[in-house]
């Protein structure tokens, strides 16, 4: 144990959009003894490690936002890194979090101690010990780079589009970029005309379809502030416009071909070259893996200083990228835009609970969580934006709210129950394993034609999506229910017999 340890009633764990949430709910219902820690140097999570060129959101600034903190300084559709970045900062600080917040703690272990009741959550330099704890950390949260022989051995420079290396100079440069996904439609066209030339490896072409990024005026901002209710009504039409698009997941013919013929068009109408145009044409239903938005990533790859490669890379040499068929291509730098770690929670080898158990070890054919926030054998613990609430069209931030209510009902009923121990009951967990698996019978997802990162590689389950629509999670989980969790109050134990 480090020699310095902080004990609170509640730690949370991770400082983006879930811990902000959290601590602004708790806040809310009048409690205030709990520790946020983070291992970056500010609040914003996601917003604040990716600031890579072009970084933006893909979902509404006004509905990718918390309903109880509305900003009507928006400065357009899509917000970028910069302003996300800023708005997170400006409600933890509103919303008084600062103080409870320590940065600069990465967690390295948190094991539960049954005899203590508590959570020890070792850091580098601090201990923490916490009645409950509650993991914020998110399923996009540690850069996933892939182990392609010869990598070591590699002479150039390489980083994740996540951990950007700012201080690097492009211009000039003979640059890869591996991956397709959504940070690689944002960084490519940023980065193309500053690079010497640009080679892009493409596993399996995205459908990408018109980002309809409109700027707000002035006038528009000034209604939104004075009247409130604007804002909210424009929130409302953006939720159910959202919502509408899960049919399209649910293969409902009409919907499907709505979509598919607006990527279809968007590609026809920005792509003269017939062999560009088959070679960015997917293969598979489009929704099974994450409809991406641009009006600049097809531009970009028609540009004379920029390749597409549509081939995986499979190997290194000393200064080339050897693809699948062989072909090797000399670059000075490579950028992988190759994902995170979202089915496999990275957190999960940190965590262990009773009998000495890692959450790893219980996760091995997939990772599972009654309504994606507790799991049985873990007392006292909560996950927030982990397995089965990411989403194939809405807003995350809607899903985050309805945990941060329910885990903060959670937290007040452990507190005036004087509870020792909170539990998800076995059953409960099972049930609720086995309603989204019925749910995702018939979707996209698992009848689309893909392998995606929402499917399990080790079990093909789907694990990491809600298969259903935003309001029909809420409808299940905006308020705790004790009846799941097995309760153990201080009393209890007092009465129990020497």
């Amino acid at each position: 144990m480090n020699s310095s340890t902080v004990t609170t009633p509640v730690l949370i764990v991770g400082a983006g959009f879930s811990g902000i949430a959290l601590g602004a709910m708790l806040k809310r219902r009048g409690i205030h003894d709990f520790q946020i820690i983070d291992r970056e140097q500010d609040f914003g999570g996601t917003w604040y490690s990716n600031t890579y060129p072009g970084a933006e959101c893909d979902i509404q600034s006004h509905l990718y936002s918390f309903s109880f903190r509305l900003n009507p300084d928006w400065t357009k559709t899509y917000a970028s890194q910069s302003e996300i970045f800023a708005y997170l900062r400006k409600v933890a600080e509103e919303e008084g979090l600062y103080p409870h917040a320590r940065f600069g703690h990465s967690v390295e272990r948190a094991e539960w101690q049954q005899d203590e009741g508590v959570w020890r959550v070792e850091t580098g330099s601090l201990t923490f010990e916490a009645q409950q704890v509650v993991f914020a950390t998110g399923h996009l949260s540690d850069p996933r780079v892939p182990e392609v022989p010869g990598l070591e051995k590699f002479s150039g420079k390489t980083f994740h589009s996540a951990t950007w290396d700012h201080d690097y100079d492009l211009r000039g440069k003979n640059v890869a970029v591996v991956g397709t996904g959504a940070s690689a439609i944002q960084v490519v066209p940023a980065i193309a005309d500053e690079v010497g030339s640009l080679k892009v490896f493409q596993r399996t072409a995205p459908y990408v379809i018109p980002r309809l990024d409109t700027v707000y005026t002035d006038e528009q901002k000034r209604m939104f502030a004075k009247v409130p209710d604007s804002a909210r009504d424009l929130r409302e039409f953006l939720f159910w416009s959202n919502e509408m698009r899960f049919l399209q997941r649910m293969l409902v013919p009409s919907y499907l071909q709505e979509v598919e013929s607006i990527a279809a068009g968007h590609r026809e109408r920005q792509i003269d070259d017939p062999q560009l145009l088959q070679r960015v044409t997917p293969d598979y239903t489009i929704g099974c893996k994450r409809i991406l938005l641009s009006n600049t990533w097809y531009p970009a790859l028609q540009k004379e200083n920029v390749e597409l490669v549509d081939h995986a890379v499979t190997a290194f040499g000393e200064d080339a990228v050897v693809d699948a068929a062989g072909g090797e291509h000399e670059v000075d730098c490579v950028i992988f835009c190759s994902g995170f770690e979202a089915a496999e929670l990275p957190i999960a080898a940190k965590v262990r609970g009773t009998d000495g158990t890692w959450l790893s070890d219980v996760w091995t054919e997939g990772s599972e969580a009654y309504g994606g926030m507790a799991v049985n054998g873990f007392p006292n613990m909560f996950l927030m934006n982990g397995p089965h609430v990411g989403l194939g069209a809405g807003s995350v931030i809607f899903m985050i709210e309805t945990q941060a209510k329910f885990i903060a009902e959670a937290v007040e009923h452990f507190q005036r129950e004087d509870l020792r121990v909170l539990e998800v009951r076995a059953e409960s967990q099972q049930e609720f394993i086995e309603h989204v698996e019925r749910r995702s019978e018939g979707t996209v997802w698992t009848e689309g034609n893909c392998q995606s990162w929402y499917l399990d590689a080790r079990s093909n389950r789907l694990t990491t999506i809600w298969p259903d629509q935003m309001n029909r999670y809420y409808a299940e989980f905006a308020s705790f229910t004790p009846g799941d969790f097995h309760c153990v109050t201080t009393r209890d134990l007092q009465a129990q017999p020497a």
